[in-house]
């Protein structure tokens, strides 16, 4: 699937948060911690989207003058699953962290999260 990436902006707030709630619904995060995710300095969160319409995002975490970075959050709207969407997130995330300055990434991953399991190992993480 290719649709377009671009950084992150507050007015997308809202439509992050309905993602997040779909695919995480019993440990989403708060909207106040998303919210203030987005406007710190040493965050980057992207998203993709198909016109009008929020697909997925991917948080990265890079402190500046750290070679190590982390992918705080990554997720793709269960109507858009299945089309490559979350690689492409995920790949975008792992170039801003190269270009950022990490020589390290760290995730996090639920150990029955099957699907993102196979991803990540898929990147050789």
């Amino acid at each position: 699937m290719s649709l377009p990436i671009r950084p992150a902006l507050e007015s997308d707030l809202a439509a992050i948060m309905q993602i997040e709630h779909a695919c995480f619904s019993t440990d989403a995060w708060a909207e106040s911690t998303m919210h203030t995710e987005l406007l710190s300095h040493h965050t980057h969160y992207l998203v993709a989207h198909d016109d009008a319409e929020l697909l997925g995002y991917v948080g990265l975490a890079k402190v500046a003058g750290s070679q190590q970075s982390d992918i705080n959050t990554i997720a793709v709207s269960p109507s858009a699953r299945r089309r490559g969407l979350g690689r492409a997130l995920l790949q975008r995330a792992i170039d801003l962290a190269c270009t950022l300055g990490a020589s390290e990434l760290f995730l996090d991953v639920r150990a029955d999260n099957q699907p993102a399991r196979a991803l990540y190992e898929a990147f050789g993480f």
